[in-house]
Order: structure tokens, then sequence, then C-alpha cells
């Protein structure tokens, strides 16, 4: 099972391996925290994505394309399901506000999606 959090709310036994999906370290939390166990920095969108977005609601449709693009020609999905292995359950790490719209429930649903089984069941290989 795989599950979001803000990585600013409470550690939980119930979160297994907590996984920062940010480009960027979270203000207020120290590197040396026990509370995240990895963090693969360039699962987060790109600087211009995130620019471009500025988490607005009405932008979230195509925002979720390019980030879906991003992922799949980049190599920290294939990163993250190599990490995730068998591990159950695992939570993904996020800074937003917004639990709706953020990075990490995007990255959720392509890691849901067929794409993502196939790349699990060719050892992290698409196609």
């Amino acid at each position: 099972m795989i599950k979001l959090k803000r990585v600013y709310d409470k550690a939980d036994i119930t979160d297994g391996d907590r996984v920062l999906v940010e480009r960027s370290w979270p203000r207020g939390i120290r590197r040396s925290t026990t509370n995240i166990d990895y963090w693969i920095r360039d699962l987060g969108p790109s600087q211009e994505l995130k620019r471009w977005f500025l988490h607005n609601p009405t932008q979230w449709a195509e925002f979720k394309v390019r980030y879906r693009r991003e992922l799949l020609e980049g190599k920290a999905l294939k990163k993250l399901i190599g990490y995730i292995g068998d591990k159950d359950p695992v939570t993904l790490l996020y800074m937003s506000h917004d639990p709706k719209h953020n990075d990490a429930a995007v990255l959720l649903e392509v890691l849901n999606s067929k794409v993502a089984r196939e790349m699990i069941a060719n050892n992290g290989h698409y196609g």
C-alpha cells in the first residue's frame, strides 16, 4: 500500500517507509531527521513546471499531463519503483498545503497505472 502524507504531519508507525518526493528539502526539518527514510530529489516536478503551475487548481489537468511526461522520461520513477520493491506500506511525503493538487498525488496515480505495473514487472524498464 502506498499512502500520501504532508511532510510536516507527525510521523506514525503505520507510515512504513517514508519517502520525500520533492526537489528541495522542506524548511524547518533537519536533514538528520529519522522521519524521512529516503529522498529522491528528481521525483519532484522541474522548477519550470512548478513556476508555471504555482498550485493553481485551474491548471491542474495540464500540470498532471506535463508532470507525468517528466516522470516517464526521467530516471527517478524507476529509482522509486526499485526502492519500493516489496515494502509495505510506503508513504510519499510532499510539502504542499493542498492534499489534492500536489505532485505526490500525480505520482501516486502514475504508480497505480499500467505503465508502472509494467515497469515493476520488467525490473524498472518500460516497453
